[in-house]
């Protein structure tokens, strides 16, 4: 292990010592204490900046539920810091009115503002030691405007824990500094204690802030209630990811003709047939000139594809259907047109398909797929026709 792998390995195990060894520390007569672990996948942060205000005024030192006001205002704190994950914010913890074996100033500014680290600000806590000035919660929140003031990012959130007692000038310092920074800044006063005049200011201040909401000590000293609070102040919920696409139906070509099933508009394509776009056999016209029955040498090409796909599918038959123009009459047609059917049957055969697999029928002029009219129109219907059965 080289020095600066050491050097960080112990870094780290001072840290665990340390925020763990404060969280010991807790006064005795509280309940116990699990902080939440937030599923960081899950949530990000709500804010980019916050501020701890923390009362450590003469008045803290009364008791209240058995324990002194700033014992509980302290623990609150440390489970605050103690739920709140690490998610690149900035962070500082101020007080007010402490004993002047703390700070002889009316406010001070014990962490930050910087980077939040939880062991960070653990520390700070640990130099408010004990209460014993006056209530300045005014210069506090205006001591708060600079210390906010040329950060980054705009969410801000004000956590005052105080039993709002003693107070001058709050309400209006209050309003400065919601002026300030507007709705980027939010408070979130905690009640130490259950002054009357406290609640009233307290709950002034949140209504100021707009934005955040008023709350007791009573309420989120238990693990569920600081988690709860944590999450309404610090986090918001991450969008839940896309769910993923549903996988593509496996798509068939039953025929093996390369147009898939729900195309295919000819099911049961011979093996190796040259088809369509929609999947069927394309097989021309076997055309022939006037009162001739001699298959003409263009049609080879397409008798001889018709030869190669019969040998791949020997269950397969073609029924050949012969048609012819309408000079003439129709005794004659007809004849013609059988002699024009068994030529095609008779090319074939040659070619090795047996004579079984062959039907022919003769149609004379009565099907015709064009005018007569014209030459053209009479040179279509001059044709065999070939249907796969």
């Amino acid at each position: 292990m080289n020095k600066k792998m050491l050097l960080q390995t112990l870094l780290s195990v001072l840290a665990f010592i340390f925020l763990f060894g404060c969280a010991a520390k807790e006064p005795a007569g509280f309940s116990s204490f699990t902080p939440q672990k937030f599923d960081l996948n899950q949530y990000a942060s709500k804010v980019d900046n916050f501020l701890v205000i923390i009362d450590a005024s003469s008045s803290m030192r009364h008791d209240y539920n058995g324990n002194v006001k700033f014992s509980t205002a302290k623990t609150i704190a440390q489970r605050l810091n103690m739920t709140v994950p690490e998610l690149n914010q900035t962070a500082g913890l101020r007080s007010f009115g402490h004993h002047p074996s703390v700070s002889r100033d009316k406010t001070s500014l014990f962490y930050g503002m910087e980077p939040y680290a939880t062991a960070g600000l653990a520390q700070g806590l640990e130099k408010i030691t004990q209460p014993g000035g006056t209530s300045p919660l005014g210069p506090a929140l205006n001591a708060a405007q600079t210390d906010f003031e040329g950060l980054s990012g705009i969410h801000n959130a004000v956590v005052i824990i105080s039993d709002g007692k003693d107070m001058t000038n709050v309400l209006n310092e209050a309003r400065a500094l919601k002026n300030k920074f507007g709705s980027s800044l939010c408070i979130y006063p905690v009640l130490v204690g259950d002054a009357p005049e406290g609640r009233k200011l307290l709950q002034d201040v949140s209504d100021i802030g707009a934005c955040g909401f008023f709350t007791t000590a009573d309420d989120i000293m238990t693990s569920a209630g600081m988690a709860g609070f944590v999450e309404k102040v610090f986090l918001t919920a991450k969008p839940a990811p896309a769910p993923a696409p549903a996988p593509e139906p496996e798509r068939k070509d039953s025929d093996g003709d390369g147009v898939y099933d729900d195309q295919d508009q000819c099911p049961g394509t011979p093996a190796g047939a040259r088809v369509n776009a929609v999947g069927c056999w394309v097989l021309d016209n076997v055309l022939f000139d006037f009162d001739k029955a001699v298959i003409k040498p263009e049609a080879y090409p397409l008798l001889d594809e018709v030869v190669k796909i019969m040998e791949k599918n020997p269950a397969m038959s073609v029924e050949l259907q012969g048609h012819t123009d309408n000079i003439g009459t129709k005794e004659y047609n007809m004849d013609l047109s059988s002699r024009r059917s068994n030529a095609v049957a008779k090319y074939l055969v040659e070619k090795g398909i047996l004579r079984n697999r062959l039907a022919t029928t003769a149609f004379g002029f009565s099907k015709p797929v064009a005018l007569n009219g014209t030459e053209f129109g009479r040179s279509l219907n001059r044709r065999v026709e070939l249907h796969p059965y």
